[in-house]
């Protein structure tokens, strides 16, 4: 039976992802940074664990226990655990820069870390990160997100080359909108860093907001996590796993658009992707 370790599963991609492998007859280690949510996950049938991946020790300690009851072994590691940070560069202090990266960048590099002592020692194994469309495509009010997931990019890039011919393959998931709780962890992040009242772009934020509190999922082409899920199924079963797996319209788009458009006109087209946000 193959063996995963899962961050960030408390909803969202995480928990359909999870839940799917469950199905399929992986031995899933899911885990949770709040032991509520551990306990919920547990409830249902999973195996979970609790890991706030801005923690060496607990990063540290999951890994044991994955590998102590496992024999030692572990066949992939999905690092999907993350949010996002809202707010106009100029806005985004050293704090909440810290906590965007904490989390999103160094977080999953150190599982990645661990991982990596498993997989060189057994010759094998599977990395997937969730980056996002913004990853590649930069669009504004976003920057504190958007460079985080740029690193991470730049992180699998790289690593793909080091562990070239090894039996270790990478590969990066790309979403674009996605159902899940994203939105409403954004909001409490920007309630918690940015001023709006002292800002330059103060009338911006009330469209921020708004779409922060609104209900549902009003962006075009929104997919749910479970379809997100089928597409991690499909990269960690894969016999030959893409570097790349891009998921939703406006990622291949914005893929393309991306080679082909000078960047002008790149940039006009995602000013209009965020439409009335800004103005």
């Amino acid at each position: 039976m193959k063996s995963v370790l899962i961050t960030g599963c408390s909803s969202g991609i995480g928990y359909a992802a999870a839940h799917l492998l469950h199905r399929q007859g992986w031995r899933v280690f899911a885990s949770c940074r709040k032991a509520e949510d551990v306990a919920r996950l547990q409830a249902e049938g999973l195996t979970c664990l609790q890991l706030d991946i801005t923690d060496d020790a607990q990063i540290r300690a999951a890994f044991a226990q994955v590998t102590a009851a496992t024999g030692g072994t572990l066949d992939a590691l999905f690092c999907n655990a993350g949010f996002g940070q809202p707010g106009a560069v100029e806005d985004i202090s050293r704090a909440a820069l810290q906590a965007q990266f904490d989390t999103n960048v160094f977080g999953t590099w150190m599982c990645i870390n661990e991982a990596m002592h498993i997989f060189r020692r057994q010759n094998h194994g599977r990395i997937l990160v969730n980056s996002s469309i913004l990853g590649f495509a930069a669009m504004s009010w976003r920057g504190a997100y958007n460079s985080s997931k740029f690193a991470l990019e730049g992180l699998c890039d790289t690593l793909r080359n080091e562990v070239y011919g090894s039996g270790i393959h990478v590969s990066l998931l790309e979403p674009g909108p996605i159902s899940s709780r994203f939105r409403a962890h954004a909001l409490t992040h920007f309630q918690k860093h940015i001023d709006t009242a002292a800002s330059f772009h103060r009338e911006a934020y009330k469209a921020q907001l708004a779409r922060l509190q609104s209900e549902g999922d009003n962006t075009p082409f929104t997919l749910t996590s479970e379809a997100c899920a089928e597409v991690c199924a499909r990269a960690l079963n894969a016999a030959r796993p893409k570097a790349r797996y891009r998921v939703t319209v406006p990622t291949q788009v914005f893929w393309y658009l991306k080679r082909l458009l000078p960047t002008a006109l790149l940039d006009y087209c995602l000013r209009r992707a965020v439409g009335s946000e800004g103005k």
